[in-house]
């Protein structure tokens, strides 16, 4: 560290300031440093969620503010509750921020030094916020800077509004975006097939969070079963969970999944508070929150926790005016659940929560990430995140690729798979509302949910068994204080105990006179696909290709002539592949 870092200036003489470079993490203090050694007008720093990007930004903050390089903040955040959020960080720094809880008002106290508001409200009184840039020296804070491409008056308000400002801190921990608005104060750079990328200025990960214990390990427990449904024709349908499917049947079993009176999401929901007992052997305080994809299954989903658990979950609506009320006092509660469509899905800090249900159909990778971020945020060494979802394909590929940064790229090749899934809040809003009409045309039937496996680390571990098995009970069981290395430590002996279970079993089952050939050949076929289908959502590879490989190994025919034996050595190959052998 530099010596000129080393004498940040004090706001309070006399005492240690907050954010002092002894009390900043390490990319904090570099990237606080690199800020004031290169004095820019424009500045992107992209952090995972959960590694501190508003400690960061509040420390630049005060030091424009001592050496009177500005003398007004606007902070622009996403929600109503990141605007309170963010005016009680400031208020610990020692900046006064007012967030307007009065609504919106001319004359503010002259104590405060700045204001808090919303992308929203940028755009409802542009003009005002032009005019407060202008008449200043303003630093202009834009937490989530990815907001200002979800419309185009965001943007065109944005841009116009803080055009006049001295300087501008741009913060995102989500900054992948598919379509071509870009995004307002964001450098791109261009690509040699003609598309631009968003260049940050200072970039800090998960996977450098979590070397650091920044953040904690994330441990996703994966349920597939059979759905069934009735189509607007009236047709009935049945598929699994985990099979590999069109895009229309994906979307119709996942819903039915997700539906409140099947047994899917009651077996995943009563799985999800286990591991929540687990982990509150470790972490007294800990806390799960189910996200939903609707007011009406968030309310459901309430329901069958608070019969499965006899407390009362604390339910937060995005239309409830006293949502943040209820984060605040959950967050400083032990309550066991929150359940929430999405107002705790970006930003929100809720430092306890370590085990969550992807109960929502959202399947966009900004929304996945942001969900995930939730749960992230480590309070001391050893705490690790436990995430329960569905086995469809979108979710696993995101969660395989937690580690892998994304730039905003401009102009991207539609026919990518995570581009075309790709949006922000306003996707997930339009997602919800496509849902809605969605479920007027089709009738969920019933569901079952069986434990796929467990991803950590982009791999997988564990075989598929039934809900309430021995094996289920060993991953929920892992302890709520791990190391990462221990986590995959845990994880491999669970996996090879797991292997030589089955072996076992699987000798005792073979074929025997009471069963008949053409059932046992069935169940075999049935388990080697299903493991085919999770070793290919792993992989990212078509089901083909992993049925082809394996035939080329094993040697046979297809697996539609194989017989039973060489059905059973495919199953035994691809279970050395899934343990790494």
């Amino acid at each position: 560290m530099s010596k000129d870092f080393q004498h940040l200036s004090p706001a309070f003489p006399g005492r240690a300031p907050w954010g002092t470079a002894s009390s900043l993490r390490a990319w904090q203090a570099a990237a606080v440093e690199q800020y004031l050694r290169e004095e820019p007008r424009d500045f992107l720093a992209v952090a995972t969620p959960g590694a501190g990007k508003t400690t960061f930004a509040l420390r630049v903050a005060r030091e424009l503010l001592d050496r009177r390089v500005v003398n007004k903040i606007t902070i622009v955040a996403p929600t109503e509750h990141l605007k309170v959020q963010w005016a009680d960080a400031a208020h610990k720094a020692g900046i006064n921020i007012d967030p307007g809880l009065g609504g919106s008002r001319r004359g503010r106290s002259k104590q405060f030094v700045g204001t808090a508001v919303t992308y929203a409200g940028v755009a409802a009184r542009h003009f005002h916020y032009r005019a407060l840039t202008e008449n200043s020296n303003s630093l202009v804070i834009l937490d989530e800077i990815h907001h200002a491409g979800d419309a185009r008056t965001w943007g065109e308000a944005v841009a116009e509004c803080f055009e006049p400002a001295r300087r501008r801190l741009a913060l995102t921990g989500t900054p992948f975006r598919s379509d071509d608005n870009p995004i307002p104060f964001v450098r791109y750079e261009e690509l040699p097939d003609g598309s631009k990328r968003s260049a940050a200025d200072y970039t800090y990960g998960y996977a450098d969070a979590l070397r650091d214990h920044v953040v904690r390990p994330v441990l996703f427990m994966a349920y597939g079963g059979p759905m069934r449904w009735r189509t607007k024709a009236g047709e009935e349908l049945e598929a699994d969970l985990a099979a590999p499917l069109t895009k229309d049947l994906t979307a119709h079993a996942w819903r039915t999944a997700l539906d409140p009176k099947g047994e899917w999401i009651q077996s995943v929901l009563r799985a999800a508070d286990t591991r929540l007992t687990e982990v509150r052997r470790h972490i007294p305080d800990a806390g799960g929150l189910v996200i939903a994809t609707d007011q009406a299954q968030a309310r459901a989903y309430a329901r069958l926790l608070h019969e499965l658990t006899g407390d009362k979950p604390t339910v937060v609506l995005s239309d409830d005016a006293g949502a943040s009320q209820k984060i605040e006092e959950f967050s400083e509660s032990d309550a066991r659940w929150l359940v929430a469509v999405r107002m705790v899905s970006e930003g929100v800090d809720v430092p306890r929560l370590a085990v969550g249900v992807y109960a929502t159909a959202t399947s966009t990778p900004l929304f996945f990430a942001q969900a995930v971020g939730r749960f992230v945020r480590a309070r001391r060494r050893g705490e690790v995140a436990t995430i329960f979802l569905p086995t469809v394909a979108p979710l696993l590929s995101h969660a395989s690729l937690l580690e892998r940064q994304r730039d905003h790229i401009l102009g991207a090749a539609k026919g990518e798979d995570w581009s075309e899934e790709d949006g922000l809040l306003a996707a997930a809003q339009r997602e919800e509302s496509a849902a809605d009409d969605l479920l007027g045309e089709w009738e969920a039937l019933g569901s079952n949910a069986h434990f796929d496996h467990v991803l950590f680390d982009a791999h997988q571990f564990g075989l598929q068994s039934a809900v309430g098995s021995q094996e289920e009970a060993d991953y929920l069981g892992l302890p709520g204080l791990l190391e990462p290395d221990q986590v995959a430590e845990v994880l491999r002996e669970r996996q090879r105990k797991h292997a030589a279970r089955h072996t076992r079993r699987e000798r005792r089952e073979k074929v025997s006179p009471e069963v008949s050939l053409h059932r046992a050949l069935e169940a075999q076929r049935k388990l080697l696909n299903s493991l085919v289908s999770a070793y290919a959502h792993h992989r990212g590879v078509p089901h083909s290709h992993v049925h082809a490989e394996l035939r080329r190994q094993a040697g046979g025919p297809s697996l539609a002539k194989a017989t039973t034996e060489q059905v059973h050595e495919r199953i035994a190959l691809i279970r050395r592949w899934h343990t790494g052998k």
